[in-house]
């Protein structure tokens, strides 16, 4: 079933409005959560690619990679839950996991069905919300998944007569 219709929600997926790379996250995370996402992408079968500078590495556990020194480089991971589809995952500390995504990749109804079922996949792993924010702006959410409602579902709506941008 889907949680989101394309023709419902293109709007707030316009690449040109506000940014292309909306920021997910997922608060109050420990190192056990990032190695239950990392477990999840192995046990789905996702494509990833695990890189440390220009350098591609096998995926280590958590909390290897978040015990690196201070200075060292962030490493990225790179998670296709479909071929065109793609969530870039940063190792910035074990308290919130966060990744971005394109939004010239979520065009259409199959990739925002990729999308929900990714969102909703580490939701349920993690039994967390996984709130998605306009790029570089964490004030509020404007898509998510919702762990109450078991379901991905739009959380910003615009002000009457403001329009379509979920840029505030």
């Amino acid at each position: 079933m889907t949680d989101l219709l394309w023709d419902d929600v293109a709007w707030l997926f316009d690449p040109t409005d506000g940014g292309c790379l909306p920021d997910v996250y997922v608060a109050d995370t420990t190192v056990a959560d990032w190695q239950a996402v990392l477990d999840l992408v192995v046990e789905r079968g996702w494509a990833y690619e695990y890189t440390e500078g220009d350098t591609v590495r096998p995926l280590p556990r958590a909390e290897t990679v978040l015990a690196r020194p201070a200075d060292a480089e962030c490493p990225n991971l790179c998670v296709r839950p479909s071929a065109d589809v793609c969530a870039i995952f940063r190792f910035l500390g074990d308290e919130q996991i966060d990744f971005d995504v394109s939004l010239w990749e979520l065009q259409g109804q199959e990739r925002l069905d990729v999308l929900c079922g990714f969102l909703a996949a580490i939701g349920r792993r993690l039994g967390k919300p996984v709130p998605m924010y306009v790029e570089g702006d964490t004030r509020a959410p404007f898509l998510g998944y919702d762990a109450e409602a078991d379901r991905v579902r739009v959380l910003w709506r615009p002000p009457p007569g403001g329009g379509g941008s979920a840029v505030g």
